[in-house]
Order: C-alpha cells, then sequence, then structure tokens
C-alpha cells in the first residue's frame, strides 16, 4: 500500500477552503480519503460583484489565511497542493494583484480560472463513474457568483456553460430577467438531444439542504422536497435561521437563493429528482493532481 497526502485551495466567492485527502494505492486501486477540512468564510464576492473590486481589509485576511493555509499544509506533511480561485477572482480589478501578493507572501500559488475550467475540474471528480450509462443527468453546482451546468448523457460531458448566477448575484440584486433567461434558453437547446433524467446537485448549500431535509447519501431529493425546505425556511428571520436551524451566519442568507437557482432549474428541465454526491472543485483539483503524478511515475 502506498499514500500520498494531496491538498487542494477553492477561493471561491462565498469561502475559502483547503482540502486534504490521503490518496491509498493498494492492489491497483485507488481510494480518496479525507483527512482534513478548514472553511474560512470570506465573502469576496460581496465586494467584488458590487464594486468591482476587493478591499484592503479583505485582501490582507485573504493573505493572512494563505499564510496560515501554508503552515497547515506543512503541519500535515502534504505532499503536493494545487490553488484556485473562481468568479468574485475573476471580476475584481485587483484579482490578479492579489494572487501576486499571496504568492509573494504565503509562497502559494492560486490560478484564476474562468467556467469552464471550473466546470471541467468538477468533472474529474469522476463524478461520470457513478452514473448509470442508459441516463442522462444534468449537473448543476451552485456558488456565490456562478452556476455551471454540464449535460452527461453515455457518461460523458456533452454540453457544459457557465452563468453569472449565484447566491450573492441574487442576494445582492444583480441578477437580472435577461440573465435567467439566458440559462432558461441554454436548458431548453441542450435538452433538446438528450432529456435528462435527473440533476446531479454539487456545492455548500445543497449538501446543507440534503442533510436538512435528512436523506441518505446516495439518494435522491425531488423538486417538492426543495421546494418544501425552501418555504420552510423563508419563514425564519436571518437571526432564527442562525439560532434555531443552526445555519452558519454566511449561509443562512444564501440558502434561499440558491434553493431558487435548483428549483428553477429543475422546472426548466422538467427533472424532478436531484442526487447529491457531495463532490466539489476542491475534490477535482486533488484527483487532477494524482492522476497527473500517476502519469509521470509510469513513463
Amino acid at each position: 500500500m502506498k499514500l500520498y497526502k494531496l491538498a487542494a485551495i477553492d477561493i471561491g466567492s462565498n469561502a475559502v477552503r483547503l482540502l486534504v485527502k490521503n490518496v491509498i494505492e493498494r492492489n491497483r486501486k485507488i481510494y480518496y480519503r479525507k483527512s482534513s477540512l478548514i472553511r474560512i468564510p470570506i465573502r469576496l464576492g460581496e465586494e467584488a460583484f458590487l464594486k468591482g473590486k476587493i478591499s484592503v481589509k479583505t485582501r490582507n485576511n485573504l493573505v493572512e489565511t494563505m499564510i496560515a493555509f501554508k503552515y497547515l499544509m506543512k503541519a500535515q506533511d502534504v505532499m503536493k497542493y494545487k490553488g484556485a480561485a473562481t468568479s468574485a477572482m475573476r471580476e475584481a480589478s485587483n484579482g490578479a494583484d492579489i494572487v501576486k501578493e499571496i504568492k509573494k507572501k504565503s509562497g502559494i500559488g492560486i490560478d484564476i480560472i474562468d467556467g469552464k475550467e471550473e466546470a471541467r475540474i468538477l468533472y474529474s471528480t469522476h463524478i461520470a463513474q457513478q452514473l448509470n450509462i442508459d441516463k442522462v443527468y444534468l449537473y448543476v453546482d451552485v456558488g456565490g457568483g456562478s452556476t455551471e451546468l454540464t449535460l452527461f448523457a453515455e457518461k460523458n460531458p456533452k454540453v457544459t456553460e457557465s452563468f453569472n448566477i449565484g447566491t450573492l448575484r441574487i442576494l445582492n440584486k444583480t441578477v437580472k430577467k435577461k440573465d435567467w433567461k439566458v440559462m432558461q434558453d441554454w436548458i431548453a437547446n441542450a435538452i433538446k438531444t438528450y432529456k435528462p433524467d435527473s440533476l446531479i446537485g454539487s456545492g455548500g448549500n445543497i449538501n446543507r439542504a440534503f442533510k436538512m431535509i435528512g436523506s441518505i447519501e446516495g439518494k435522491y431529493v425531488t423538486r417538492y422536497n426543495l421546494d418544501q425546505l425552501k418555504s420552510h425556511v423563508q419563514s425564519y428571520s436571518y437571526e432564527r435561521r442562525v439560532l434555531e436551524l443552526d445555519m452558519r451566519p454566511d449561509r443562512a442568507d444564501v440558502i434561499v437563493p440558491a434553493l431558487s437557482i435548483f428549483t428553477n432549474v429543475m422546472e426548466w428541465s422538467d427533472c424532478d429528482k436531484i442526487f447529491v454526491p457531495k463532490m466539489g472543485l476542491a475534490d477535482g483539483l486533488i484527483r487532477i493532481q494524482y492522476e497527473k503524478y500517476a502519469a509521470r511515475k509510469q513513463k
């Protein structure tokens, strides 16, 4: 048995994450096991989407977090890591400068990736291996600044698109009717050839919704379940969501916008079920690293 410790840093719109996994080679099989996950609620999107720039205070918080991540990876004997930043850093006018500062002060390299690259990394989580070859799936990843949609048929991605519709954008009222129409039209066109049997949901909000509904991992929830949950959560004030529903403060205000995105996509794709495998961008970054390392070993 061989064990490799790999890490991924995901700089999102609503939070920053450090995921560390043990990658185990045994009897020609590969196992991915979570070692640790650290999530820091730095809301970059709130500034990037409204002001077009990340403030000095938030910038400093992010740089300090990266320095901390450097030492946390060192303490855990991480062999390799990969870092990626998504829509908030893409849209911030000073995003590239912040990446340079992070590299200078922490030594950590971060790639600012576009929406399609984000979808490609999410696909690399090998979600396709869990799919039924006879079924068609619409993969939906909802973030703070964007939503990625990928249509799978015969276990392969057929079409993929990124939309500037995210939970923080909805919360800050920057998503217009025309933005929703673009998504609706794309779905209508995509499903002409391949009609999805169900959705696959990704992102912290759908994971939380899945848990609140009480579903068993590997099972699905229905559109009715999500509609009911959305109505239930909406009936609580922000304070009550934190205190009585035990939500993190940075989850309590974005979960309803997230559920709106999921239920809209379900309606427009005429799907009643959504599976939640709990795989995300950081998982994909780790798999890509290992597969590149394994390919080099074989040469």
